[in-house]
């Protein structure tokens, strides 16, 4: 399976007008990325509170990222999320990700969400390496 970046991703693509436009701050070394994202209030679920389905899109990007900058080409197979507390809209957050282990062509990935130091959002992920 070839994955290809045509820009237009949600969270990173430089060429979706309604994205995040995400940017990452990658750690090969530690198998780590980070973001800092602003949420606007057009991501909204209830009122001032961001949507968990942005939430968690955020996360599974983390993750990827993770492993992308590991050398690893991957999809998600699974997302386990847990919301600690409602995000606000507007918030600057933190989301980071990090490997924590492989077996065979399986990733496991750690993502978490913070705001102001605290953690808002975690995930347990599980990624289907598509090469090698």
């Amino acid at each position: 399976m070839e994955i290809l970046d045509d820009g237009r991703c949600f969270i990173c693509g430089k060429d979706n007008p309604i994205g995040l436009k995400a940017e990452f701050l990658a750690d090969p070394v530690r198998r780590r990325a980070e973001t800092q994202v602003r949420i606007g209030e057009q991501f909204q679920g209830w009122q001032g509170i961001t949507h968990g389905g942005i939430i968690s899109a955020l996360l599974d990007e983390i993750c990827a990222q993770a492993c992308m900058c590991s050398g690893l080409q991957v999809v998600t197979s699974e997302l386990k999320l847990r919301f600690r507390a409602p995000v606000p809209t507007g918030s600057l957050v933190t989301v980071i990700g990090e490997v924590v282990g492989e077996r065979r062509r399986l990733v496991d990935v750690k993502g978490w969400l913070e705001l102001d130091g605290k953690v808002m959002a975690e995930a347990e992920v599980i990624m289907f390496r598509t090469a090698g």
